[in-house]
């Protein structure tokens, strides 16, 4: 009889190999995957996007963001995803699925992403380079300020990119990407940034 696990894994469990990549010397970019998180899609039901929005206000003391953007509450973000909808990103159970069921009830269709989507952040002086070379977005600080956010696609690969708080004065960006395709892009992310040199580890802090 055949041996099962069932362990939860990280779809980067393979990939990532922590320690330098590329050039060598300083790296220029910081490549982490965050583990072990809570991600809830919030979609609003047909007419019902008021309600969700004064829900949303009294949950976590902050509105829905309604346009491309990040909002950080107390203890979670919420992550613009499209119209009437957004992503609640937060760790320790306090806004899983069932947290948050009775607070949408009547009002939004909830959906578990926890185990379906890996995190990424990309962070460092040459951040922007490498994501430039994989994607369209203007990030640009004067265009893609912090809380910034975008539904598009890097690499042929659809993605969650939002900007985060600037840490130790250069920028961060967050990377969302379906679990299944969250290797072919760490690999081509990786591939763009072996010319700065990489620093490469996991963590379960956000960025």
């Amino acid at each position: 009889m055949a041996d099962f696990s069932w362990d939860v894994r990280s779809p980067l469990d393979r990939a990532l190999v922590v320690g330098p990549y590329g050039a060598q010397g300083d790296a220029g970019l910081a490549l982490t995957e965050i583990r072990d998180f809570d991600l809830v899609q919030v979609m609003a039901r047909r007419g019902k996007a008021g309600a969700m929005t004064k829900a949303t206000k009294a949950h976590f003391g902050v509105a829905a963001p309604e346009t491309p953007k990040a909002v950080a509450a107390a203890d979670a973000t919420l992550i613009w995803s499209g119209p009437d909808q957004f992503l609640v990103l937060s760790k320790g159970g306090r806004h899983a699925l069932e947290m948050l069921a009775p607070v949408f009830a009547g009002s939004a269709s909830l959906s578990d992403q926890s185990h379906a989507r890996a995190l990424i952040s990309v962070s460092g002086d040459k951040a922007r380079a490498t994501l430039a070379k994989l994607s369209s977005i203007d990030l640009h600080p004067g265009v893609f300020g912090v809380g910034a956010a975008a539904a598009t696609s890097m690499d042929h690969t659809s993605v969650t990119l939002w900007r985060g708080r600037d840490r130790s004065g250069l920028a961060v960006f967050n990377l969302l990407v379906f679990a299944t395709f969250a290797e072919s892009l760490w690999h081509t992310i990786l591939d763009s940034a072996a010319e700065y040199g990489v620093t490469i580890s996991h963590s379960e802090e956000f960025a």
